[in-house]
């Protein structure tokens, strides 16, 4: 049975690039978006090999981000939607015991692959009546997690260059926001010990995970022409939780 989503968005002229949609909350936001009528390119370490608008791509390689951007819009002339979603959360520990090789991996992916994105592909979304940025943040980068350190660390950088890069682009057609969901029910969670999910469902009002349906909802709504003076903005999504 196909999903049923409360509000319609009509997506039908846009073109979407979504990082790390392969599975989880990137998953449902392709899917979000594809049932507004957007297309959508899949960009992914991992792609689905039949999807033929799936690149494979890594966040923290220039050339590759570069060359399938340039790809991408010379098959469809636009794109108007990017929301960089792909990561990853890395062990839970103490920062004294840290691998430095995976402190740095973390950053690496979760906030320089945010900026290499953005970089790529601001001057294109910039061609845009209805540009749109939306990063995938979380709630570790306000409240900074205990072991998570590198991780509530990366998150806090996307949280600070979404505001940067939301007043760099006030004045043109690109609005950029970033969502910081509380902890969400996705297979990232199983990279971190049992300990530590309950620990972040302990500290909600609701008592639950968040689902990836929640994020695509918020995610929809600020790609649509319902959002218009919002920008360099970001939008909880914690069940009560979030204190600031």
């Amino acid at each position: 049975m196909a999903t049923t989503y409360p509000v319609h968005y009509d997506f039908s002229d846009r073109v979407a690039v979504v990082t790390g949609a392969s599975a989880g909350i990137g998953f449902a936001i392709s899917e979000r978006l594809k049932a507004c009528g957007a297309t959508v390119s899949n960009w992914d370490l991992a792609p689905n090999a039949d999807d033929p608008l799936a690149y494979r791509v890594d966040v923290t390689d220039t050339q590759s981000l570069t060359a399938a951007a340039a790809d991408l819009h010379k098959k469809f002339g636009r794109i108007d939607f990017l929301v960089n979603n792909a990561g990853f959360a890395g062990p839970t520990t103490e920062l004294w015991h840290y691998d430095p090789a995976i402190w740095q991996q973390i950053i690496d992916v979760n906030l320089v692959g945010v900026f290499n994105v953005c970089r790529t592909l601001t001057p294109y979304l910039l061609e845009s009546d209805q540009g749109r940025i939306v990063n995938i943040a979380s709630l570790a980068g306000k409240e900074g997690t205990p072991n998570a350190s590198a991780y509530s660390a990366a998150k806090a950088g996307v949280l600070a260059l979404t505001k940067s890069l939301g007043k760099e682009l006030a004045n043109s057609s690109v609005l950029a926001n970033a969502i910081a969901p509380a902890a969400v029910e996705t297979d990232l969670l199983k990279q971190m010990s049992a300990s530590h999910v309950q620990t972040m469902i302990d500290k909600s009002p609701m008592k639950r995970l968040g689902t990836v349906d929640e994020v695509a909802e918020m995610m929809a709504w600020l790609c649509s022409a319902a959002c218009t003076f919002n920008t360099g903005a970001i939008f909880d999504l914690s069940g009560g939780r979030a204190t600031y």
